[in-house]
């Protein structure tokens, strides 16, 4: 055990780097922006000198551990050349995926240009999603998308492109994974379990073997560690009403859709009545999830 400003903290306590403020404290920070260049470059599949003069756009979001209560989980970067690439982490299993990613790429293209602004000033932009749960039917433990032409597999356009990382099929039996993939043991480390395994991983590449020593800078931190253990509790609890819901026949779609009509400031009543999930269950939801 070792004391950490008056609490006793376990030695062999690490945090998850799936963890929201704890992915964005490692891959989201300007004082090591090399990590984030080479998780990048390893997902890509591009050399990390393209990713020289790369800014992180939205870096003040981890700044003294700040929990952000409207679920903004991404770390988002433009490119000198003016390309933008979102990484987002999501544990909290969704349904619609495909449609959310591209609601979310569209406000990310979209945003780089003005009324009266010529649409030769949009840029790339790149979406890259690392889940904790399967999205897709694909046997593969990653994939990406463009948008090609159906039978001849002509590229209209590079301006979108999205990956998936998931981080489930890690297990399956039936999926081929490569141990020395640099883009597995990414995905290895994020869902390690124990200091063994991360050390293991560490061993092996060396960009993670710096993230596990900021994990484990962070993990001894008081105020992060209070963080976590509530971030852990609120998971818990938004997973254990997403199962009760479903067990009582409210569809995951409906839940959410009540949760984030619930954050636009829609009425209880109105919030009942698209959903179709009673007003005291809505009610409830509030009170639990935005109070």
């Amino acid at each position: 055990m070792i004391r950490g400003k008056g609490k006793l903290i376990e030695d062999n306590f690490i945090m998850s780097p799936k963890y929201d403020f704890v992915f964005k404290y490692i891959f989201g920070n300007e004082k090591h922006k090399d990590l984030l260049i080479a998780l990048l470059s390893d997902v890509l599949g591009v050399p990390e000198e393209n990713f020289d003069g790369i800014e992180i756009i939205n870096s003040e979001l981890i700044k003294e551990f700040k929990e952000d209560k409207k679920g903004i989980l991404d770390v988002r970067v433009r490119t000198k050349e003016g390309k933008q690439i979102d990484v987002e982490i999501q544990i909290l299993p969704t349904d619609y995926m495909a449609e959310r990613t591209i609601f979310y790429w569209s406000k990310m293209y979209t945003s780089q240009i003005k009324p009266g602004d010529t649409y030769d000033k949009l840029k790339k932009c790149v979406t890259i999603n690392i889940v904790d749960f399967k999205c897709t039917p694909l046997k593969k433990l990653y994939s990406s998308y463009h948008l090609t032409e159906d039978k001849t597999g002509y590229r209209l356009t590079d301006i979108i492109e999205v990956h998936f990382l998931e981080i489930p099929k890690l297990f399956d039996e039936d999926i081929e994974k490569d141990e020395n993939d640099p883009i597995v043991q990414w995905m290895e480390f994020l869902d390690a379990k124990s200091k063994g395994a991360m050390e293991m991983l560490a061993e092996k590449n060396k960009d993670i073997k710096k993230a596990y020593g900021l994990l484990q800078t962070i993990s001894k931190d008081k105020k992060a560690r209070m963080l976590y253990e509530s971030r852990q509790a609120e998971i818990s609890d938004q997973l254990t009403r997403i199962k009760s819901a479903e067990e009582k026949g409210e569809s995951r779609k409906a839940l959410e859709d009540a949760i984030n009509f619930l954050k636009l400031g829609i009425s209880e009543e109105i919030v009942a009545k698209g959903t179709g999930i009673p007003i005291e269950k809505i009610i409830e939801i509030k009170k639990n999830i935005l109070q």
